[in-house]
């Protein structure tokens, strides 16, 4: 038996690198649209479309995909998603996963995987994943969020330094990944249970989200469990920079 749960999709439009980044064009198609059809491969009941914006909107209409208007002042996908969850009317133990709006080659699988996984964890309100670290220049590297987790499953900590400080390892030889050690990269998909949505938002954020610029140690600041397995399949990379952007375009129109 299949989990019941939806996805949404935030799609903001005022990003710092790529203005209107959900637009932009992949292989004849909005990056919003090409997100919104790797989801719709999944198991989930209903896709949504969460924006601020009305050319997004007209967009995403333009490919009948179901879209919400929300508030522009959200500082957050997760103040987004909290928004959906209160218009669409969800119980308290409905699923919502977070699929980001700059991921056009998302796994349909990561998504069931995440879902499932909450389901499966009745103590978490989040589930997430990882993939381990095997290169010792991204434990180093601060856009890679490091996580740690304990004998069960949930996590202790996310951290952009390097996580857990191989202190003996590291000194000896700073020059090689550490044996034995499972250090692991977090994947930003997440499956949130509605009800804890709105705790989020109204608890506003802590020092340690906002030292890290990483909101879901914000709830591990309220004592709340985050499930993390390792992913059944790696995503590809997002898209942040025009880079990235070139990069996905021949991954789409190779294939």
């Amino acid at each position: 038996m299949t989990t019941p749960f939806i996805v949404v999709i935030p799609a903001r439009y005022d990003s710092t690198r790529l203005p209107g980044k959900p637009l932009l064009q992949i292989a004849a198609k909005p990056m919003v649209q090409h997100v919104w059809e790797q989801a719709k491969k999944s198991d989930a009941q209903q896709v949504y479309i969460a924006t601020d914006d009305i050319r997004i909107k007209e967009a995403c209409e333009a490919f009948e995909a179901p879209v919400l208007m929300t508030k522009k002042d959200h500082r957050s996908g997760t103040d987004r998603l909290a928004e959906v969850a209160t218009l669409l009317g969800l119980a308290e133990d409905d699923i919502v996963v977070n699929v980001q709006g700059d991921e056009p080659l998302i796994p349909p699988r990561i998504i069931n995987q995440v879902a499932a996984n909450l389901a499966l964890y009745n103590h978490a309100a989040i589930a997430t994943l990882a993939e381990p670290i095997t290169e010792l220049d991204n434990l180093f590297n601060p856009n890679i969020v490091k996580v740690v987790t304990d004998r069960f499953g949930y996590a202790i900590t996310f951290s952009r330094a390097a996580l857990p400080w191989a202190r003996d390892a590291l000194a000896s030889n700073p020059r090689q990944l550490p044996e034995g050690i499972p250090f692991r990269r977090h994947i930003g998909i997440y499956a949130y249970r509605a009800g804890f949505l709105q705790n989020f938002v109204e608890w506003g954020s802590c020092w340690l989200e906002r030292c890290e610029s990483l909101e879901q140690l914000r709830a591990l600041w309220h004592g709340v469990k985050i499930q993390v397995a390792d992913a059944v399949e790696v995503p590809p990379a997002g898209v942040d920079t025009l880079e990235d952007l070139t990069r996905v375009k021949k991954i789409v129109e190779t294939n």
